[in-house]
This record gives structure tokens, sequence and C-alpha cells, in this order.
């Protein structure tokens, strides 16, 4: 995919140690700004999806009323923390 141009304005301090960090790393700012923005964009939509996944979660439950309690997943680990290897604990109302 071709690369898009956009500006930017940065604070002169940001700007500063962006230019400290190319060359310590022995790279360009272009570069340290396109990795740290492709690091930020993907944490940001771990977080997005993270917060949709207990969205739809709570959703779920508030439709079935099925969980499993902290105990259960707790003993769980436990478990498999012990070497063993079993299954989940099953949903339940």
């Amino acid at each position: 995919m071709p690369s898009a141009t956009t500006s930017l304005k940065l604070d002169p301090d940001i700007k500063e140690r962006i230019q400290k960090i190319a060359k310590e790393r022995r790279r360009t700012s272009h570069w340290v700004m396109r990795e740290a923005l492709g690091e930020f964009v993907a944490r940001e939509e771990h977080k997005l999806q993270f917060h949709r996944d207990g969205v739809a979660a709570w959703e779920e439950y508030q439709a079935t009323g099925l969980h499993v309690t902290n105990e259960e997943v707790n003993a769980w680990f436990d478990q498999l923390d012990a070497g063993e290897r079993v299954a989940p604990p099953e949903c339940h109302r």
C-alpha cells in the first residue's frame, strides 16, 4: 500500500527528544515517529477490542445468566499450575 503524507505539529521539546532517540538508534526522526505511532495505534486498538469484548460478555451474561465463579476459575488455574490438563469449568446459572 502506498504511503500517505500528513503533517504534524510537534512541541519543540518532543521534536528534540525524538531527534535524540533517532540519533542514538541511528535512525531517522521519521522512522522513530512512524514506530511510535504504529505502537500507539496497535495499543489503542487492543484496548478498544478489550472493551468491546467486555461489553459483549456482559450483554451475553445479561441475556443468558451463564457464568463461572471466581472460585471455579481459581481452582481450574490451580490444576493447570499443577501440570494437570483439565478442561475449563462449564458455565452455569
